[in-house]
């Protein structure tokens, strides 16, 4: 009897314990507890500590309320122009209503896939490849549309979709890839022939702007390289002007004889024969007259300091005559010349000065025949009568022309 009752006692106490261990369930945070009563819907319970009735009561689901993401494998879509492409998606989710995802949707992720799936291709199939790849954010937002719509009776909200890749086949990548490389290739050349061409052009600006200042500058420096020339010339001929001057004056002033001609001849002759290029040399005519007046001017020199007779009315010595003297003279005389003529515009100037002014400060004579009579204008050489000079004007006259002859 005792063992009888320790066994029940044993029993009791094993089923108390799993009945306790029963009725405790702990729900972590974000998560919600499904409990069916005798397999049906009874109550959630929230994130902590909660009693239920054991072996009637289960929590049947724990559904997870933080936003979800779910990747899906790419699928094979048609486009509207007949190519097969892979399109792989991500859809992030979130459960707003655990009951409903609990009891109205199997399996509402394996459902959201199929979803995409045939949304995809409702989507694609009206665009060609070209809008397929450049128009996701517009395929993003049709498809988020649609989902939220179907998965909203399923206490799901779909926030986001995503498209990861869209991969077209491999021979229309390729073309694609042939074909941007292409477009690159020519902008590149665009760029390299836009890029040559201004630096042509400037380049030709640039020679054409030095070409001008070195034309320019060139031309200025043959305006003053002429300008330099032709002073330069201009003082070679005055100064040629002036030795000729010099030399014909002294020659004029020493009168020379034939003596002297045929001498500065001679002198003359080694200086016509100089040069490579005179293999020829041919005596002047006039030679043998030189030589002939030479000789006898020698002759008579020599016969007179050998003490030979020699006649003297024939030969006679000639006289030093000073060049800078004579010089000095014609110049003397130059100078006084202009001097007396300045000397006698002076005076006229201060006779017809003088009648001015004895014309303004003597009253007008009056005659007979009531004829006004100036007695000063019969003395101005432009009244029209003979000019009359009184004695001091002859005296003063007389004076500047003795001094204009002294000087």
């Amino acid at each position: 009897m005792p063992e009888v009752t320790f066994a029940l006692l044993a029993i009791l106490a094993v089923v108390a314990v799993v009945a306790m261990a029963l009725s405790i369930r702990v729900v972590q945070q974000m998560q919600v507890g499904i409990v069916q009563r005798l397999g049906k819907f009874h109550r959630t319970i929230e994130p902590g500590l909660h009693l239920i009735v054991p072996f009637i009561d289960r929590v049947r689901y724990t559904m997870d309320m933080r936003e979800a993401v779910v990747p899906f494998p790419p699928q094979g879509v048609i486009t509207e122009d007949n190519l097969m492409v892979g399109i792989d998606s991500v859809i992030y989710y979130q459960i707003v209503d655990p009951v409903r995802a609990a009891y109205e949707a199997q399996n509402y992720i394996q459902a959201i896939e199929q979803l995409t799936m045939t949304t995809l291709r409702n989507i694609i199939g009206g665009m060609d490849l070209e809008q397929t790849l450049t128009s996701r954010e517009e395929i993003n937002q049709k498809l988020r549309s649609v989902l939220d719509e179907a998965t909203g009776k399923w206490g799901i909200k779909v926030n986001r979709v995503e498209l990861r890749s869209i991969e077209p086949p491999a021979t229309i990548r390729d073309a694609m890839e042939k074909g941007a490389r292409a477009e690159r290739e020519k902008r590149a050349q665009i760029l390299l022939a836009e890029g040559q061409r201004q630096s042509q052009i400037l380049s030709a600006s640039g020679d054409r702007e030095s070409s001008i200042l070195r034309a320019q500058g060139e031309r200025e420096s043959a305006v003053l390289r002429a300008q330099a020339d032709r002073q330069a010339s201009m003082l070679r001929a005055e100064g040629e002007a002036q030795a000729i001057t010099t030399v014909f004056g002294a020659i004029h002033a020493s009168e020379p004889d034939e003596g002297l001609l045929a001498y500065q001849y001679l002198q003359m002759l080694p200086q016509l024969a100089k040069g490579d290029s005179n293999k020829v040399w041919v005596i002047p005519s006039e030679l043998n007259d030189a030589l002939k007046g030479l000789g006898s001017t020698a002759g008579e020199a020599v016969s007179r300091f050998a003490g030979q007779k020699a006649d003297p009315a024939k030969y006679s010595a000639p006289e030093k005559v000073d060049v800078f003297a004579e010089i000095e003279a014609s110049k003397r005389a130059e100078e006084a010349e202009s001097a007396k003529s300045v000397n006698q515009a002076i005076a006229e100037a201060q006779k017809i000065e003088q009648g001015k002014a004895a014309r303004l400060a003597s009253p007008a004579l009056t005659t007979g025949t009531d004829e006004v009579v100036d007695p000063v204008a019969d003395l101005l050489p432009d009244a029209g009568g003979a000019s009359v000079a009184t004695q001091p004007e002859a005296a003063s006259q007389d004076a500047s022309q003795q001094q204009a002859e002294d000087a």
